[in-house]
């Protein structure tokens, strides 16, 4: 194919890590395509449809990764749909040992429980590190704006998670007792003068208290990420093991390639081993994870 800024290179030799997953049926595959953090643009949506109605089956497929895939691809036709998608800047996602595409919610810009910009971080990660070769495993990640964790951020390679510490200007507080009524972990009480008793290590910093709170009160002293690291789903799911808070917006992508740096290494001689497999066979607690990542936390 020639070069061309608007078309995704297709690997022929290997074809799966292109984002091009083989079917049952004989030279009909399944086109897997780019949407970091779900986000999709209605103009796109359409020339996908054209794409999807001109060269697939009767549906498209969403993924569980916020992914669209277009179902019975022929062999034949690869050149002309990655093409025909190229026209409305649409490109192929990727499979195989590689990170994937990340997902992420709406974040912060029109949902009320988003603490941090999730879809920023999601663009970032994909513009920096999207298709890197990890050489041992898929690698995902995943951004979730508060600790609801609707994008299951928490069972991903690595997983961000927003997060926003209150403190309380009691001078500014009235005592409705707003604030102990929302908080569902029941890290706020209150005490015998009415005032708002803070308990930190119940709080899971999902900001409830400060968006209650009439009087501004409560504010947000920190807000960032906290992270998750060697989560997995599957046939032997993991819960990612906490490994930092408040993670500023700025270190994700440098946070990122500190762990898939380690991951490369430790892994070398152990197979196909997703990271939380590594973490578990030599100990979380190691001095060069911790190096790592302390450069950055």
């Amino acid at each position: 194919m020639a070069a061309d800024k608007n078309k995704t290179s297709i690997n022929l030799g290997n074809l799966k890590s292109g984002g091009f997953i083989k079917e049952r049926g004989k030279d009909l595959f399944t086109v897997r395509l780019r949407v970091p953090g779900g986000r999709m643009p209605v103009s796109r949506l359409k020339k996908i449809a054209e794409v999807a109605e001109k060269f697939g089956g009767e549906f498209v497929h969403l993924s569980v990764r916020q992914s669209l895939e277009l179902i019975n691809i022929n062999l034949k036709d690869f050149d002309a749909v990655v093409t025909e998608l190229g026209e409305g800047d649409q490109k192929v996602a990727t499979c195989g040992a590689r990170v994937r595409v990340p997902v992420a919610c709406g974040g912060c810009e029109y949902n009320p429980n988003g603490l941090v910009d999730t879809q920023r971080s999601a663009m970032e990660v994909d513009r920096e590190l999207f298709a890197a070769e990890t050489g041992h495993h898929k690698f995902k990640v995943a951004f979730s704006g508060c600790p609801f964790d609707c994008p299951k951020a928490a069972i991903n390679d690595v997983g961000f998670i927003g997060a926003s510490r209150p403190g309380l200007d009691r001078d500014e507080c009235i005592s409705c007792g707003l604030c102990a009524k929302a908080c569902a972990e029941g890290a706020i009480a209150m005490d015998q003068d009415n005032k708002p008793l803070y308990t930190p290590e119940k709080c899971v910093h999902c900001g409830d208290c400060i968006k209650v709170c009439p009087t501004g009160a409560w504010k947000s002293v920190k807000k960032g990420y906290t992270v998750r690291i060697g989560g997995k789903w599957g046939r032997r799911p993991l819960v990612g093991t906490l490994y930092a808070t408040f993670l500023p917006e700025e270190k994700v992508v440098e946070f990122i390639a500190s762990v898939l740096a380690w991951y490369r290494e430790k892994a070398e001689g152990l197979g196909r081993i997703r990271l939380g497999d590594v973490i578990i066979k030599i100990g979380r607690a190691t001095s060069e994870l911790q190096s790592h990542l302390n450069r950055v936390c």
